[in-house]
């Protein structure tokens, strides 16, 4: 599975932007994968912001809970995150990531996941 992240950009605090990760590949198809989002602020680790399992049921980090909303367009492999009341905090590069087999308890951790995309970078300025 190859996983193309895209909709990055430079915004002023508390403005939206729509993050969108797309599937292709021999096994092109979200559905069944859970696909989660993290990012990595400069001279940070990378962190876990949302995720959405194969059943749809979303998960939020604190931080990003109220803000941020994931959804799946299985029909056309895409998963995106709506990010809104966007904070100079929430700059970093985002990175999306899918597996088949992350189990519910692990869903917040990255090694968790087996296939990552090359990162989109958001930039929220105050």
């Amino acid at each position: 599975v190859q996983l193309q992240a895209s909709g990055g950009g430079l915004v002023q605090a508390g403005d939206s932007l729509r993050l969108s990760c797309a599937a292709s590949g021999r096994t092109s198809s979200t559905s069944g994968y859970t696909v989660g989002w993290f990012r990595q602020a400069p001279g940070k680790e990378r962190e876990f912001v949302a995720t959405i399992r194969w059943n749809s049921h979303t998960y939020y980090s604190d931080s990003v809970k109220g803000r941020f909303t994931m959804s799946r367009d299985n029909a056309k492999n895409t998963v995106s995150l709506q990010m809104n009341s966007l904070e100079p905090e929430d700059t970093a590069v985002y990175y999306c990531a899918a597996s088949r087999t992350v189990i519910l308890s692990n869903i917040r951790n990255a090694r968790g996941y087996d296939w990552w995309g090359q990162g989109t970078l958001v930039t929220v300025s105050s």
